[in-house]
Protein backbone atom coordinates (compact mmCIF):
# COMPACT_ATOMS: atom_id res chain seq x y z
CA UNK A 1 0.00 0.00 0.00
CA UNK A 2 1.48 3.29 -0.78
CA UNK A 3 1.46 6.03 1.12
CA UNK A 4 -1.19 8.10 0.80
CA UNK A 5 -4.02 5.34 0.66
CA UNK A 6 -2.56 4.22 3.65
CA UNK A 7 -2.94 7.77 5.38
CA UNK A 8 -6.45 7.63 3.84
CA UNK A 9 -7.28 4.24 5.33
CA UNK A 10 -6.00 5.02 8.69
CA UNK A 11 -7.94 8.48 8.65
CA UNK A 12 -11.06 7.03 7.41
CA UNK A 13 -10.91 4.19 10.23
CA UNK A 14 -10.44 6.92 12.86
CA UNK A 15 -13.26 8.78 11.54
CA UNK A 16 -15.63 5.60 11.43
CA UNK A 17 -14.32 3.17 14.14
CA UNK A 18 -12.08 5.81 16.59
CA UNK A 19 -13.37 9.39 16.93
CA UNK A 20 -14.41 11.59 14.60
CA UNK A 21 -13.68 14.33 15.82
CA UNK A 22 -10.34 13.43 16.70
CA UNK A 23 -9.66 12.30 12.99
CA UNK A 24 -10.59 15.95 11.85
CA UNK A 25 -8.58 17.64 14.65
CA UNK A 26 -5.34 15.60 14.01
CA UNK A 27 -6.10 16.23 10.00
CA UNK A 28 -6.17 20.22 10.67
CA UNK A 29 -2.91 20.35 12.49
CA UNK A 30 -1.37 18.37 9.67
CA UNK A 31 -0.19 15.14 11.39
CA UNK A 32 0.23 12.21 9.26
CA UNK A 33 0.41 8.22 10.27
CA UNK A 34 3.60 7.09 12.29
CA UNK A 35 5.20 4.30 11.01
CA UNK A 36 8.60 4.39 13.25
CA UNK A 37 10.34 6.33 15.70
CA UNK A 38 13.78 6.37 17.10
CA UNK A 39 15.58 8.97 19.46
CA UNK A 40 14.06 11.91 19.10
CA UNK A 41 12.11 11.37 15.90
CA UNK A 42 8.94 10.59 14.52
CA UNK A 43 8.62 9.03 10.59
CA UNK A 44 5.78 9.18 9.13
CA UNK A 45 3.77 7.63 5.94
CA UNK A 46 6.06 9.65 3.44
CA UNK A 47 9.46 8.63 5.54
CA UNK A 48 9.34 12.16 6.54
CA UNK A 49 11.07 12.83 10.03
CA UNK A 50 9.56 15.31 12.34
CA UNK A 51 11.58 16.27 15.80
CA UNK A 52 9.09 14.89 18.76
CA UNK A 53 9.18 18.06 20.91
CA UNK A 54 5.39 16.38 22.62
CA UNK A 55 7.11 13.32 23.99
CA UNK A 56 4.19 11.74 24.24
CA UNK A 57 3.25 14.60 26.58
CA UNK A 58 6.01 13.71 29.01
CA UNK A 59 6.07 9.87 28.31
CA UNK A 60 9.43 9.93 25.79
CA UNK A 61 12.39 11.19 28.43
CA UNK A 62 14.28 8.99 26.79
CA UNK A 63 13.32 9.60 23.59
CA UNK A 64 11.98 6.71 21.00
CA UNK A 65 13.09 3.28 21.33
CA UNK A 66 16.25 3.85 23.56
CA UNK A 67 18.46 0.71 23.18
CA UNK A 68 19.05 0.07 26.81
CA UNK A 69 15.11 -0.11 27.45
CA UNK A 70 14.42 -1.96 24.54
CA UNK A 71 17.19 -4.61 25.23
CA UNK A 72 16.02 -4.60 29.16
CA UNK A 73 12.58 -5.76 28.00
CA UNK A 74 13.60 -8.34 25.04
CA UNK A 75 15.63 -9.75 28.01
CA UNK A 76 12.75 -9.75 29.92
CA UNK A 77 10.47 -11.10 27.29
CA UNK A 78 12.20 -14.06 26.78
CA UNK A 79 12.09 -15.01 30.50
CA UNK A 80 8.84 -14.22 31.72
CA UNK A 81 6.53 -11.28 30.29
CA UNK A 82 3.78 -11.30 33.01
CA UNK A 83 3.83 -12.85 36.03
CA UNK A 84 0.76 -14.96 37.86
CA UNK A 85 0.64 -12.87 40.66
CA UNK A 86 0.60 -15.68 43.17
CA UNK A 87 4.36 -15.54 43.95
CA UNK A 88 6.63 -13.12 44.72
CA UNK A 89 7.78 -10.92 41.97
CA UNK A 90 11.34 -10.35 41.90
CA UNK A 91 11.49 -6.86 39.65
CA UNK A 92 8.77 -5.94 41.33
CA UNK A 93 10.51 -5.65 44.60
CA UNK A 94 13.80 -4.44 43.15
CA UNK A 95 11.90 -1.72 41.36
CA UNK A 96 10.22 -0.64 44.91
CA UNK A 97 13.27 -0.60 46.71
CA UNK A 98 15.55 1.71 43.74
CA UNK A 99 12.37 4.30 44.11
CA UNK A 100 12.42 4.50 47.80
CA UNK A 101 16.15 5.19 47.71
CA UNK A 102 15.33 8.42 44.82
CA UNK A 103 12.15 9.09 46.22
CA UNK A 104 11.69 12.53 48.49
CA UNK A 105 11.50 12.28 52.61
CA UNK A 106 9.88 8.91 53.82
CA UNK A 107 8.35 7.46 50.90
CA UNK A 108 9.51 3.92 51.19
CA UNK A 109 6.57 1.83 49.76
CA UNK A 110 5.07 1.38 46.05
CA UNK A 111 2.10 0.67 44.72
CA UNK A 112 2.35 -0.64 40.91
CA UNK A 113 -0.50 0.20 38.17
CA UNK A 114 -0.56 1.04 34.85
CA UNK A 115 -1.12 4.55 34.01
CA UNK A 116 -1.09 8.13 35.87
CA UNK A 117 -5.10 8.16 36.00
CA UNK A 118 -4.74 4.90 38.16
CA UNK A 119 -1.85 6.03 40.33
CA UNK A 120 -3.84 9.27 41.19
CA UNK A 121 -7.06 6.73 42.05
CA UNK A 122 -4.53 4.65 44.26
CA UNK A 123 -3.38 7.83 45.68
CA UNK A 124 -7.33 8.96 46.07
CA UNK A 125 -8.14 6.36 47.82
CA UNK A 126 -5.26 5.99 50.11
CA UNK A 127 -5.75 8.82 51.56
CA UNK A 128 -9.22 8.62 51.94
CA UNK A 129 -8.58 5.29 54.00
CA UNK A 130 -5.98 6.62 55.55
CA UNK A 131 -7.35 9.73 57.31
CA UNK A 132 -11.45 8.45 57.03
CA UNK A 133 -11.45 11.74 55.90
CA UNK A 134 -13.58 12.70 52.23
CA UNK A 135 -12.36 16.12 51.65
CA UNK A 136 -9.64 16.55 48.87
CA UNK A 137 -7.80 19.92 48.23
CA UNK A 138 -7.44 20.57 44.38
CA UNK A 139 -6.35 22.77 41.89
CA UNK A 140 -7.94 25.39 39.61
CA UNK A 141 -6.55 24.25 36.24
CA UNK A 142 -5.24 20.75 37.64
CA UNK A 143 -4.55 17.65 35.82
CA UNK A 144 -4.90 14.40 36.92
CA UNK A 145 -6.37 12.32 34.88
CA UNK A 146 -9.73 11.30 33.19
CA UNK A 147 -11.16 8.12 35.09
CA UNK A 148 -14.17 9.17 37.48
CA UNK A 149 -12.24 9.60 40.61
CA UNK A 150 -9.16 11.16 39.18
CA UNK A 151 -11.51 13.49 37.26
CA UNK A 152 -13.13 14.22 40.43
CA UNK A 153 -10.18 16.15 41.17
CA UNK A 154 -9.12 17.42 37.87
CA UNK A 155 -10.15 21.82 37.26
CA UNK A 156 -11.80 21.96 34.18
CA UNK A 157 -15.39 21.84 34.81
CA UNK A 158 -15.15 20.84 30.30
CA UNK A 159 -14.88 17.58 31.73
CA UNK A 160 -16.42 17.02 34.55
CA UNK A 161 -19.73 18.60 33.88
CA UNK A 162 -20.91 15.75 31.02
CA UNK A 163 -19.99 12.86 33.49
CA UNK A 164 -21.31 14.16 36.56
CA UNK A 165 -22.05 13.43 39.77
CA UNK A 166 -18.38 12.47 40.13
CA UNK A 167 -16.40 11.60 43.38
CA UNK A 168 -17.83 14.14 46.63
CA UNK A 169 -15.55 15.72 48.18
CA UNK A 170 -13.14 17.88 46.46
CA UNK A 171 -13.05 21.52 46.49
CA UNK A 172 -11.12 23.40 43.80
CA UNK A 173 -8.88 26.68 44.89
CA UNK A 174 -6.46 29.16 42.58
CA UNK A 175 -3.01 27.31 41.39
CA UNK A 176 -1.24 30.34 42.04
CA UNK A 177 -2.94 31.32 45.30
CA UNK A 178 -0.95 29.90 48.34
CA UNK A 179 -2.88 32.09 51.07
CA UNK A 180 -6.31 30.32 49.34
CA UNK A 181 -4.66 27.23 49.12
CA UNK A 182 -3.90 26.78 52.63
CA UNK A 183 -7.29 27.93 54.01
CA UNK A 184 -8.89 25.29 52.36
CA UNK A 185 -7.12 22.66 54.10
CA UNK A 186 -8.65 21.83 57.50
CA UNK A 187 -9.86 19.15 59.96
CA UNK A 188 -12.04 17.43 57.42
CA UNK A 189 -9.65 17.27 54.80
CA UNK A 190 -8.09 14.26 54.09
CA UNK A 191 -5.44 15.30 51.22
CA UNK A 192 -4.17 18.31 48.92
CA UNK A 193 -3.66 16.50 45.52
CA UNK A 194 -1.47 19.24 43.50
CA UNK A 195 1.08 19.12 40.41
CA UNK A 196 4.63 20.86 41.71
CA UNK A 197 4.20 22.49 38.12
CA UNK A 198 1.05 22.34 36.58
CA UNK A 199 1.04 20.45 33.03
CA UNK A 200 -2.42 20.51 31.50
CA UNK A 201 -3.15 23.62 33.21
CA UNK A 202 -0.48 25.77 30.87
CA UNK A 203 2.80 24.63 32.61
CA UNK A 204 2.51 27.22 35.67
CA UNK A 205 5.02 27.13 38.40
CA UNK A 206 3.92 27.67 41.85
CA UNK A 207 5.06 31.22 43.73
CA UNK A 208 7.54 30.08 46.06
CA UNK A 209 6.94 29.04 49.39
CA UNK A 210 3.63 27.17 48.11
CA UNK A 211 4.56 23.55 48.54
CA UNK A 212 5.93 24.28 51.45
CA UNK A 213 2.88 26.22 53.24
CA UNK A 214 1.01 23.23 51.86
CA UNK A 215 3.14 20.99 54.00
CA UNK A 216 2.91 22.54 56.58
CA UNK A 217 -0.98 23.31 56.66
CA UNK A 218 -1.21 19.75 56.59
CA UNK A 219 0.83 19.05 58.98
CA UNK A 220 -1.49 21.06 61.42
CA UNK A 221 -4.61 19.50 60.31
CA UNK A 222 -3.78 16.20 60.00
CA UNK A 223 -4.24 15.87 56.11
CA UNK A 224 -2.30 14.15 53.68
CA UNK A 225 -0.06 16.02 50.87
CA UNK A 226 -0.38 14.15 47.42
CA UNK A 227 2.54 14.94 44.66
CA UNK A 228 1.19 14.51 41.14
CA UNK A 229 4.37 13.73 39.59
CA UNK A 230 3.21 11.42 36.71
CA UNK A 231 4.67 14.83 34.09
CA UNK A 232 7.50 16.48 36.40
CA UNK A 233 8.90 13.09 37.71
CA UNK A 234 11.91 11.20 35.75
CA UNK A 235 14.10 14.04 35.69
CA UNK A 236 11.61 16.32 33.49
CA UNK A 237 12.38 19.70 35.31
CA UNK A 238 15.72 19.20 36.38
CA UNK A 239 15.29 17.43 39.11
CA UNK A 240 14.44 14.09 39.84
CA UNK A 241 11.22 14.86 41.18
CA UNK A 242 9.47 18.10 40.67
CA UNK A 243 8.84 19.14 44.60
CA UNK A 244 12.58 19.15 44.93
CA UNK A 245 12.82 22.40 43.41
CA UNK A 246 11.18 23.29 47.12
CA UNK A 247 12.90 20.42 49.11
CA UNK A 248 9.46 19.61 50.30
CA UNK A 249 8.37 15.72 50.28
CA UNK A 250 4.91 14.74 50.38
CA UNK A 251 3.39 11.83 52.17
CA UNK A 252 1.86 10.35 48.26
CA UNK A 253 3.60 10.74 45.07
CA UNK A 254 2.35 9.30 42.00
CA UNK A 255 4.65 8.29 38.39
CA UNK A 256 3.82 7.03 35.29
CA UNK A 257 4.60 8.69 31.85
CA UNK A 258 8.81 8.47 31.46
CA UNK A 259 8.58 5.66 34.03
CA UNK A 260 8.70 3.08 31.54
CA UNK A 261 11.06 4.49 29.75
CA UNK A 262 9.29 4.94 27.01
CA UNK A 263 8.57 1.70 26.10
CA UNK A 264 6.26 0.16 28.49
CA UNK A 265 3.26 1.48 30.49
CA UNK A 266 3.63 1.76 34.18
CA UNK A 267 2.04 4.07 36.93
CA UNK A 268 3.52 3.94 40.81
CA UNK A 269 1.65 5.41 44.14
CA UNK A 270 4.35 5.87 46.39
CA UNK A 271 3.75 6.44 50.35
CA UNK A 272 5.19 6.73 53.57
CA UNK A 273 5.11 3.84 56.33
CA UNK A 274 2.24 5.61 58.36
CA UNK A 275 0.06 5.71 55.16
CA UNK A 276 0.95 2.08 54.02
CA UNK A 277 -0.18 1.01 58.04
CA UNK A 278 -3.29 2.51 57.75
CA UNK A 279 -4.25 1.38 54.03
CA UNK A 280 -3.09 -2.07 54.11
CA UNK A 281 -2.15 -3.72 57.50
CA UNK A 282 -5.74 -4.93 58.24
CA UNK A 283 -6.29 -5.83 54.32
CA UNK A 284 -3.11 -6.35 52.44
CA UNK A 285 -5.83 -7.05 49.24
CA UNK A 286 -7.72 -3.70 49.81
CA UNK A 287 -5.98 -2.76 46.41
CA UNK A 288 -4.56 -3.95 43.79
CA UNK A 289 -3.53 -4.34 40.22
CA UNK A 290 -3.59 -7.34 38.02
CA UNK A 291 -1.44 -6.28 35.42
CA UNK A 292 0.60 -3.74 38.00
CA UNK A 293 3.91 -3.91 38.53
CA UNK A 294 4.72 -7.04 35.82
CA UNK A 295 8.01 -8.19 35.01
CA UNK A 296 7.92 -6.10 31.51
CA UNK A 297 7.08 -2.67 32.80
CA UNK A 298 9.19 -3.45 35.75
CA UNK A 299 12.45 -4.11 33.57
CA UNK A 300 11.98 -1.30 31.51
CA UNK A 301 11.74 1.33 34.69
CA UNK A 302 14.48 -0.22 36.10
CA UNK A 303 16.54 0.28 32.90
CA UNK A 304 15.26 3.90 33.04
CA UNK A 305 16.48 4.36 36.16
CA UNK A 306 20.11 3.16 34.76
CA UNK A 307 19.94 5.37 31.84
CA UNK A 308 19.08 8.51 33.91
CA UNK A 309 21.47 8.74 36.45
CA UNK A 310 24.12 6.80 33.68
CA UNK A 311 23.83 9.48 31.36
CA UNK A 312 23.08 12.44 33.57
CA UNK A 313 20.02 13.08 32.28
CA UNK A 314 18.54 15.52 34.76
CA UNK A 315 21.45 17.95 34.90
CA UNK A 316 20.97 17.77 31.04
CA UNK A 317 17.55 18.46 31.42
CA UNK A 318 18.13 21.79 33.37
CA UNK A 319 20.97 22.90 31.01
CA UNK A 320 19.03 22.40 27.80
CA UNK A 321 15.59 24.15 29.47
CA UNK A 322 17.51 26.94 30.06
CA UNK A 323 18.97 27.14 26.62
CA UNK A 324 15.44 26.41 24.60
CA UNK A 325 13.62 29.14 27.47
CA UNK A 326 16.21 31.97 27.06
CA UNK A 327 16.16 31.16 22.84
CA UNK A 328 12.45 31.20 22.83
CA UNK A 329 12.29 34.81 24.83
CA UNK A 330 14.81 36.44 22.77
CA UNK A 331 13.15 35.05 19.58
CA UNK A 332 9.85 35.73 20.75
CA UNK A 333 10.90 38.89 22.21
CA UNK A 334 8.31 41.76 20.94
CA UNK A 335 5.53 39.60 19.09
CA UNK A 336 2.59 40.80 20.02
CA UNK A 337 0.83 37.25 20.12
CA UNK A 338 2.92 35.79 22.64
CA UNK A 339 2.15 36.74 26.35
CA UNK A 340 4.92 34.99 28.08
CA UNK A 341 7.80 31.65 27.83
CA UNK A 342 7.98 30.12 30.96
CA UNK A 343 9.03 26.67 32.08
CA UNK A 344 11.62 24.85 34.32
CA UNK A 345 14.09 22.02 32.87
CA UNK A 346 12.61 20.49 30.03
CA UNK A 347 8.89 21.42 30.65
CA UNK A 348 8.18 24.46 28.63
CA UNK A 349 5.22 26.31 27.65
CA UNK A 350 4.66 29.25 25.58
CA UNK A 351 1.26 31.03 26.14
CA UNK A 352 -0.72 33.32 23.38
CA UNK A 353 -2.81 36.41 24.18
CA UNK A 354 -5.89 34.52 21.95
CA UNK A 355 -7.68 31.31 21.69
CA UNK A 356 -7.08 29.22 18.74
CA UNK A 357 -3.82 30.87 17.97
CA UNK A 358 -2.04 27.93 19.90
CA UNK A 359 -3.85 25.37 16.98
CA UNK A 360 -2.79 27.71 13.92
CA UNK A 361 1.10 27.81 15.33
CA UNK A 362 0.86 24.10 16.03
CA UNK A 363 0.18 23.17 12.18
CA UNK A 364 3.03 25.51 11.05
CA UNK A 365 5.38 23.75 13.46
CA UNK A 366 4.11 20.29 12.10
CA UNK A 367 4.75 21.51 8.36
CA UNK A 368 7.90 22.72 9.18
CA UNK A 369 8.93 19.27 10.78
CA UNK A 370 8.45 19.97 14.80
CA UNK A 371 5.59 18.29 16.44
CA UNK A 372 4.30 19.91 19.46
CA UNK A 373 0.54 20.14 20.92
CA UNK A 374 -1.08 23.03 23.68
CA UNK A 375 -2.05 21.95 27.36
CA UNK A 376 -5.75 20.32 27.65
CA UNK A 377 -6.68 23.05 30.46
CA UNK A 378 -5.35 25.83 28.28
CA UNK A 379 -5.53 25.80 24.86
CA UNK A 380 -3.82 29.28 24.46
CA UNK A 381 -0.49 27.25 26.17
CA UNK A 382 1.27 25.23 24.03
CA UNK A 383 3.73 23.22 25.24
CA UNK A 384 7.38 22.04 25.11
CA UNK A 385 8.41 18.36 26.41
CA UNK A 386 11.49 17.00 24.52
CA UNK A 387 13.42 14.23 25.54
CA UNK A 388 16.21 14.52 27.93
CA UNK A 389 18.57 13.30 25.56
CA UNK A 390 17.70 15.84 22.98
CA UNK A 391 20.48 17.09 21.17
CA UNK A 392 22.31 21.71 21.37
CA UNK A 393 21.21 21.46 17.61
CA UNK A 394 17.73 19.62 18.02
CA UNK A 395 17.20 22.24 21.04
CA UNK A 396 18.16 25.10 18.42
CA UNK A 397 16.20 24.36 15.51
CA UNK A 398 13.23 23.84 17.57
CA UNK A 399 13.68 27.21 18.84
CA UNK A 400 14.08 28.52 15.24
CA UNK A 401 10.94 26.58 14.37
CA UNK A 402 8.75 27.98 17.07
CA UNK A 403 9.36 31.59 16.04
CA UNK A 404 9.28 31.04 12.45
CA UNK A 405 5.35 29.22 12.89
CA UNK A 406 4.67 32.32 15.26
CA UNK A 407 5.87 34.87 12.52
CA UNK A 408 3.68 32.97 9.57
CA UNK A 409 0.75 32.91 12.02
CA UNK A 410 0.89 36.49 12.93
CA UNK A 411 1.25 37.23 9.17
CA UNK A 412 -1.63 34.86 7.99
CA UNK A 413 -3.50 36.65 11.36
CA UNK A 414 -2.96 40.31 9.74
CA UNK A 415 -4.17 39.25 6.47
CA UNK A 416 -7.33 38.44 7.98
CA UNK A 417 -7.79 41.10 9.88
Amino acid sequence: MDAEALRARVVEQYAQHVNPGLAKLMQFAGFGVEVRAEGCELIDQDGRRYLDFLGGYGVFALGHRHPQIVEAVHRQLDVQPLSGKTFFNPLLGELAARLAAIAPGDLQFSFFSNSGAEAVEAALKFAKVATGRTKIVATEGGYHGKTLGALAVTGREKYRKPVGPLMPGPCFVPFGDPHALVAAVDHDTAAVIIEPIQGEGGIHIPPDGTLLALREACDRNGALLIFDEVQTGMGRTGRMFGCEHEAVAPDIMTLAKALGGGVMPIGATLGTPAVWERVFAQNPLIHTSTFGGNPLACAAALATLDVIEGEGLVARAAALGERIVSGLRDRLDGCELVAEVRGRGLMIGVEFRLDDVGELVIAQMVKRGLVAAYTLNNPRVIRLEPPLTVTDAQADFAVATVAAAVEETTDLLAALL
